[in-house]
């Protein structure tokens, strides 16, 4: 422990951010990087507690989750930060968690929720000593390329290059397996590239990640959509074993009365569209679903509709209101979330902040359903009516009654639906003869990653369902562990 009474004497003091306002004019981070002194104090409010549920990464508990997914040592290194260890606190961290520069960045930390510091303080500033440690190993040319020293001649496909299909060819690359990673847009990094706008992660920090990953030997396949352009058959003939990584990219639809007109877009294909021009032009091509001059209704309360205003405030949007199903959250936990599990409240994203900077006012309107989208008589859209409606959980179940004389008309003429996604496309899944849940995931056991077809494993969002990089990130590993065990009856990673 670096500082016994570190907890009591330091505050939490986590990196502040360029003005929210002066910040909407261009895509860059604005995360500020704070003073090492700062930093290694912060490092010492670790209370290195006998059991820290910070490193936890327990799945579920009850209703909620506890601790970091891909177990990071955060004591650990939060001591080596406190005492200038700099290098081997990055040692650390790299331990168990392959690209602590993309969790650093995008994850919600549900690590600070599960700190023991937090039961009655502020939590320790994990996610940012995270950030910190990898971009101080960056500067300081500490990362490197790490080829592995021999080969086992045994190869494997991995399908999908997000966080899950990264990590999983990352891992299997250490073990010596010869390793080709398909990705069917023109860029490497899935959802890291064009599913989180550059100004949370910028397409650099993943780029100069694979370029690492490419030097240690693993290939990449860009333009290149298995099931489509290589048929499954062809590719299980040419590997010893296959990882399908292909996320859940199905979106969840709408049926409501207006849905074809123009003008309503899945948020997935607005936010890609928007960063391919973005990466390839600058925007000067004006490939993409512009925002600008548009009031944006996005429907959905969760971090893909947050992105959605992000980037659209940058577009240039007139207004910007973002839709949730769910009332507003408490400011305190209630009595079924007490800690450690991950805290369920109200919070205020960086996007949150960046409207009312930009609009006057928190963007979020609650407990709203969507009955009908509205065009004029030109066939345009123009509005959509929406009514209030009260959640209740039934014998287990979520109910949703409407409340009457609720109804209301908001103006809008580009809605973006960021409601989830209801699972992985089939057509790859029917190729290769694997099976599926009730719930249309991939059916592959947690811990063994095996589907029902040998040799061929699953990892991230097409297994779990939708959720968090960091948990994809586990998962890729866990996989390559498994796959690995497939391939030489043992296997040494972790």
């Amino acid at each position: 422990m670096g500082k016994p009474t570190g907890f009591l004497e330091y505050k939490r003091e986590a990196p502040p951010k360029r003005d929210p306002f002066e910040r909407t004019k261009n895509w860059q981070e604005f995360q500020i990087h704070l003073p090492e002194k700062t930093l290694q104090e912060q490092g010492g409010r670790c209370m290195d507690c006998a059991i820290p549920f910070c490193q936890a990464g327990t799945d579920m508990i009850g209703s909620g989750e506890i601790g970091c997914p891909v177990h990071n040592l955060i004591p650990e290194w939060n001591e080596l930060v406190y005492r200038g260890k700099w290098k081997e606190a990055l040692a650390r961290l790299h331990k168990t968690n392959n690209f602590p520069e993309f969790t650093g960045r995008v994850c919600p930390a549900p690590c600070e929720g599960s700190c023991t510091v937090a039961i009655d303080a502020d939590a320790v500033t994990i996610k940012s000593l995270e950030y910190h440690i990898v971009e101080r190993g960056f500067n300081e040319g500490w990362i490197k390329a790490n080829p592995p020293l021999k080969r086992t001649g045994k190869t494997v496909a991995v399908i999908g290059s997000g966080p899950a299909g990264l990590a999983a060819a990352a891992q299997l690359n250490k073990a010596g397996h010869l390793v080709t990673v398909f990705e069917r847009e023109d860029r490497i990094g899935g959802l890291l590239t064009y599913g989180i706008p550059d100004v949370k992660l910028a397409y650099s920090i993943v780029e100069r990640r694979v370029q690492l990953l490419k030097e240690e030997g693993i290939t990449f396949r860009v333009n290149i959509e298995i099931g489509k352009d290589v048929h499954a058959a062809e590719l299980e003939e040419q590997f010893d074993a296959v990882i399908l990584a292909t996320g859940s990219t199905k979106p969840r639809e709408v049926d409501h009365e207006g849905r074809e007109l123009d003008g309503i877009h899945y948020a997935m294909d607005f936010l890609t569209a928007n960063t391919k021009s973005l990466l390839n032009s600058n925007h000067q091509d004006e490939n993409y679903i512009s925002a600008k001059g548009k009031h944006v209704i996005v429907i959905g309360g969760g971090d893909t509709g947050a992105d959605c205003i992000t980037t659209s405030i940058r577009h240039g949007a007139a207004t910007v209101t973002q839709f949730d199903i769910n009332k507003q959250k408490g400011f305190e936990r209630e009595v079924n979330n007490a800690w450690p599990l991950f805290p369920i409240i109200h919070t205020t994203e960086d996007a949150h902040k960046e409207a009312k900077a930009v609009y006057g006012k928190d963007p979020r309107a609650y407990k709203l359903q969507t009955k009908r989208f509205i065009s004029n008589d030109n066939g345009q859209l123009v509005g959509v009516e929406t009514i209030e409606v009260k959640t209740e959980w039934v014998e287990g179940q979520k109910v949703r009654t409407e409340i009457p004389n609720t109804e209301k008309t908001w103006e809008a003429d580009l809605v973006l639906l960021a409601i989830g996604f209801s699972g992985p496309e089939k057509e790859l899944l029917a190729q290769l003869n694997v099976a599926t849940t009730s719930r249309q995931t991939v059916a592959a056991d947690y811990g063994t990653y095996q589907t029902s077809k040998e040799g061929v494993f699953a990892a991230g969002d097409n297994r779990r369902g939708q959720s968090l990089v960091v948990w994809a990130i586990h998962e890729g590993r866990e996989a390559a562990r498994e796959c690995d065990r497939f391939l030489m009856g043992t296997t040494r990673l972790p």
